[in-house]
This record gives structure tokens, C-alpha cells and sequence, in this order.
């Protein structure tokens, strides 16, 4: 049995693909599971707050064990990368295989910005992503880098080669999900995953991408374009 994490900021398709994968009937995933650790250190007045730090450890040791224990099955774990806190340790990420989810930081800005106000470039991941990434590129621990537009595109061909980059077989569940909540869902779903709960599989190809309009988030942009850039350029193709 193998165990997933799959790393990403928010508003890149990571409830979609978590749902993907949570849709197999030989996974079980589990969403977010270091968020209330990263609100009760961080104190941010996030969306539902009393409700996430209820309803998780706020240990991140607690959570680690949670993460590592024995499988009965294969083990999904969408994880949000400006959640690794310098408190959260990163050794266990050694032990299972490390996807990177990367979206273009003008599609994640005028997402996020439409659910939370004044966010900054901690708050969408970029920055933490690339560590993460790159300490597991000096340890010679083999990470993959998949994009969201790429698995719009064409979902069935991407996750078959996502799939078989990670050793386990392609299953057409994968391509389709219930409308509405799913069991995996983290409490906060009610306000984040609106658009999701409406789905039954992968939304088509994305448009143009949006034009930001104030000054923040053009600077934003900037300092999160060239991240992006970089993890891009390791990638998966079609």
C-alpha cells in the first residue's frame, strides 16, 4: 500500500483531484489534516476558525503519527504547503510519495481573493511549495510536479500517467465523483468547496487567464509568477 501527499496551495483544483483519488474504492483520503495546528499557532481569523481547530489535532506531532500509521489501504493526503510551520516536522515526508499540485498564481489570486480579503504570498503557498520541493530535491527523494491546467485538459490521460509514476494501476473512478459533500471532506467545506459540491467531475479546459486589477495583487503576482515559473519547469506532461 502506498501513502500520497499531495502538496499544494489553495484554489488549485486540490479538492477535485482529493476527491479523484478519494472516489477509488482501494484509497481512503483525508483533507487539510495539519489546519487547525496551523490556525492555533498562526492565530489568523480564518473562515470557520472555532469550527477546524475543534475539529483536528492542533498537535503536529499528533497529526504526524495520524499520517504514518500501518495502511490497510492506499492513503491520499491533500495537504495545503503554507500549513508546514517550522513547528511541523518534515521528516515523515520521506516516507511517502511527495506530488506537487501547481496552478498559475493569477488564477489562484482572483479565487482565493473572491473567499478571503487581504492575503499576502504566505498565504497561497508558492514560497512554502518550492522549500518543500527543493528540500526534497537536496535529500535525493524523488517528488513529482503536476500541473491544474494540464489535468483539465485532459484528466483521463494525466492521471493515468500520474498514476503510473506512482505505482498504482489508473481506475476510470477517478474521473467522476457524487454531486455534493464527500466523506473526506474537512469541516470547512460548507464555505470553501461550494463550487466542487456542484461537480461531478473535472471542470473542461480554463480561459484566458483573469486580469488582476489592484496594485496588491499585480504585486502578488509578480513575486509569485517567477515560483511558479520554476516548479513548472519540472512538471509532468502530457
Amino acid at each position: 500500500m502506498t501513502s500520497i501527499a499531495m502538496w499544494s496551495g489553495p484554489r488549485n483544483l486540490s479538492t477535485a483531484l482529493m476527491y479523484s483519488f478519494a472516489n477509488r474504492p482501494d484509497f481512503v483520503a483525508v483533507d487539510e489534516p495539519f489546519y487547525a495546528h496551523y490556525l492555533a499557532q498562526t492565530g489568523l481569523n480564518h473562515p470557520m476558525r472555532e469550527e477546524v481547530l475543534a475539529s483536528q489535532p492542533q498537535e503536529a506531532a499528533t497529526v504526524v503519527q495520524s499520517l504514518i500509521r500501518p495502511l490497510e489501504t492506499h492513503f491520499y493526503q491533500k495537504h495545503m504547503c503554507q500549513h508546514m510551520l517550522p513547528s511541523v516536522p518534515r521528516d515523515w515526508m520521506f516516507g511517502v510519495q511527495n506530488v506537487f499540485l501547481i496552478r498559475h498564481p493569477a488564477r489562484v489570486i482572483a479565487s482565493f481573493g473572491a473567499k478571503y480579503e487581504g492575503f499576502g504570498l504566505a498565504d497561497i503557498g508558492f514560497s512554502q511549495q518550492l522549500e518543500l520541493y527543493e528540500m526534497l530535491q537536496r535529500a535525493g527523494h524523488p517528488a513529482l510536479v503536476i500541473d491544474s491546467a494540464d489535468i483539465r485538459a485532459n484528466p483521463e490521460k494525466m492521471l493515468t500517467k500520474l498514476c503510473a509514476a506512482l505505482g498504482v494501476p489508473f481506475d476510470k473512478s477517478m474521473l467522476s465523483w457524487p454531486e455534493g459533500g464527500q466523506p473526506c471532506d474537512g469541516v470547512w467545506a460548507s464555505h470553501w468547496y461550494q463550487a466542487v459540491h456542484g461537480s461531478r467531475g473535472f471542470a473542461g479546459p480554463e480561459g484566458p487567464l483573469p486580469e488582476l486589477q489592484s496594485p496588491a495583487d499585480k504585486a502578488l503576482l509578480s513575486a509569485a509568477l517567477p515560483i511558479y515559473e520554476t516548479m513548472a519547469h519540472q512538471k509532468m506532461t502530457a
